[in-house]
């Protein structure tokens, strides 16, 4: 059996893109988990599809490295803040945190959240400066800012005084002085040692608070936590402790520990360690796994409230059931009670129709991963505008306010300041950093709603925008939406180049000639206000006088396609964007034009 001071848990924290997953690979390959490959680009913990496509960790994973005989617990956490309901619980199963920093961006909006989180819970934070290779790097003015900013924070002395530790995780060293490399990372795993407490050893009644889980198609849900008190042992008869002082009685079939990427069985785990626990029913996070005789629960886990909600529906339209497996609300229903089981900062509520549901969550990013996902594994639905949620505070209407951080390059400080402020964003500070410029700005959470590929349209592609809650405050007033309206499809049928070429001059098209179309589908922007219905079903009447070869040359300009963000962001109310595996529409509410007009009369 282990001595029990041999182990370290740590989680790692950090802004989105500042390395963490990284860093977590490289003490992966220190330990000799696994053969280094040839192709380092590829990240071993970002797993899944969509992880390694928008190169962000989603979900939070556990993985534990060998050294000098003593077992490290690492923690991955995602960095987004749409994400942060991952970070708070994950925190809880750490000792000490490593708060990574990128040598030349320093502190961002994340790292202020992530930090504020672990310094609350009273962690002691190694901070790791990342990417000293990078040109013009400060590493010395990043390291004042990271002390600034704890102090800011109300951090303790013992907090106050941590080691930094300089180095570039993706070319594989770390060292205590930036202008010395070393040759592996080595003297971060020995400052964990040094630095981060061993876990505290309470003898007792066993008390485990769950604050992950795992699924597995044979065993079904496994919690994960950290055993705060006592030792576990596989087989054991236990009670499960809920919410409202509900108490079942239930028993340990296995219990795992994590070892390099996978995990182990064993009969017993003592006191500090992470483990996973298989054979309990009807758990959730935030439960108390303890004593079978006298049960003493923890304090549940808090989670941040969800600031946006948006409507899942099922698909309606005339294309249903063409391209996916699972189209009906029973499919849907069962797919989001299923996702509510391990996304703790979801909230699932009937909506106005048998097939409808109301799916609250923390942001656009957050919400679209899950309806990402949910294609990928073969679904149909529509989902409508995201909207923000509003409070009543003191007979005053209130609504979310957020954080923005911009970086752009100086030329496009005008029109990032232009973009923000007509979103209803208050100019807070303005930083220029060499070439560069930071802009915080306090802003309605309303008016990020497709901010960010405004801001980089603006830019050339260079903005990098970042975010994160901040509070309640009195209602804004109303923010200027899109002006024009769309071009709705009256036919059902293949777009015809003959028949667009001729439209042109209406607006700007989201369809290429040849694809399949049906009769209320938004087929493009008008250049007026007004929405256009429109016929680009129409071939071109052929008589013997003309040859019927002269329409090859028409060139028509590329259709625009839009990510599953950006159609969220640019709907309008009475529009639904309608996702399966393959396709992506942007359609009317209603189909029928006689219906729209009459709706749009009635509210007039």
């Amino acid at each position: 059996m282990e001595n029990m001071q041999e182990i370290r848990n740590i989680a790692i924290i950090a802004h989105v893109d500042h390395g963490k997953t990284t860093l977590v690979d490289r003490m992966i390959y220190q330990a000799n988990l696994v053969r280094q490959p040839e192709n380092l680009c590829q990240l071993i913990l970002d797993n899944n599809d969509l992880e390694r496509e928008r190169g962000i960790t989603i979900l939070a994973k556990n993985v534990s490295v060998i050294y000098k005989g003593v077992k490290i617990n690492i923690i991955d956490t995602p960095g987004h803040s749409d994400f942060g309901g991952e970070v708070e619980r994950v925190l809880n199963m750490a000792d000490g945190v490593l708060l990574l920093v990128d040598a030349f961006e320093g502190c961002m909006p994340q790292t202020r959240f992530v930090l504020q989180k672990a310094i609350q819970m009273g962690k002691k934070p190694i901070v790791v400066i990342n990417k000293v290779d990078k040109p013009n790097c400060r590493p010395e003015e990043v390291q004042e800012e990271v002390f600034d900013l704890m102090f800011n924070l109300d951090a303790t002395e013992e907090q106050l005084d941590f080691v930094t530790v300089y180095g570039s995780a993706k070319q594989g060293w770390m060292s205590l002085d930036w202008k010395q490399p070393a040759s592996d990372i080595t003297p971060l795993l020995d400052t964990i040692l040094d630095v981060i407490p061993a876990p505290p050893v309470v003898e007792g009644t066993p008390q485990l608070l769950i604050s992950s889980l795992e699924y597995s198609p044979y065993v079904g849900r496994i919690a994960v936590g950290r055993i705060t008190r006592g030792a576990l042992r596989s087989g054991q008869q236990i009670s499960l402790c809920k919410r409202y002082d509900i108490v079942q009685k239930q028993k340990v079939k296995q219990l795992m520990v994590f070892e390099g990427l996978g995990k182990t069985n064993v009969e017993e785990v003592q006191c500090g360690d992470i483990c996973a626990v298989v054979g309990i029913d009807g758990f959730e996070i935030g439960d108390t796994i303890a004593d079978f005789e006298n049960p003493e629960a923890l304090e549940p886990i808090a989670i941040d409230e969800p600031t946006m909600s948006m409507l899942f529906t099922i698909n309606n339209s005339p294309f249903f059931g063409k391209d996916g497996k699972y189209v009906t609300s029973r499919h849907l229903k069962e797919r989001l009670d299923k996702e509510l089981e391990k996304n703790l900062a979801l909230r699932v509520k009937p909506g106005l129709t048998a097939d409808s549901f109301v799916v609250y969550g923390r942001g656009v990013l957050h919400l679209s991963v899950l309806i990402e996902t949910m294609r990928r594994e073969g679904f149909e639905l529509q989902v409508g505008q995201p909207k923000v949620l509003d409070k009543t505070i003191g007979g005053q209407r209130c609504e979310p306010i957020e954080d923005l951080s911009i970086e752009v390059p100086e030329a496009f400080v005008g029109a990032a300041i232009e973009i923000a402020t007509r979103r209803k964003g208050a100019l807070v500070r303005m930083d220029p950093r060499g070439d560069r410029t930071l802009l915080e700005f306090e802003i309605p959470t309303r008016g990020l709603i497709g901010l960010r590929s405004n801001l980089l349209t603006a830019s050339q592609g260079e903005a990098i925008v970042a975010h994160r809650f901040k509070e309640y405050q009195p209602y804004k007033g109303e923010i200027e939406h899109r002006n024009n309206g769309s071009l709705v499809s009256i036919e059902t049928g293949q777009a015809i180049a003959y028949s667009m070429n001729k439209l042109l001059d209406r607006g700007r098209f989201f369809v290429e000639p040849g694809e399949e179309i049906y009769a209320g589908q938004v087929v493009g922007e008008h250049t007026r206000e007004r929405d256009l219905n429109i016929n680009i079903c129409k071939t071109k009447k052929l008589t013997n006088v003309r040859a019927a070869g002269s329409d090859e040359k028409i060139i028509l300009p590329p259709a625009i396609k839009f990510s599953l963000e950006e159609a969220l962001e640019y709907i309008q109310d009475d529009e639904l964007v309608e996702v399966t595996p393959h396709f992506m529409r942007i359609r009317k509410i209603l189909l029928d034009p006689l219906a729209r007009k009459r709706n749009s009369d009635n509210e007039d």
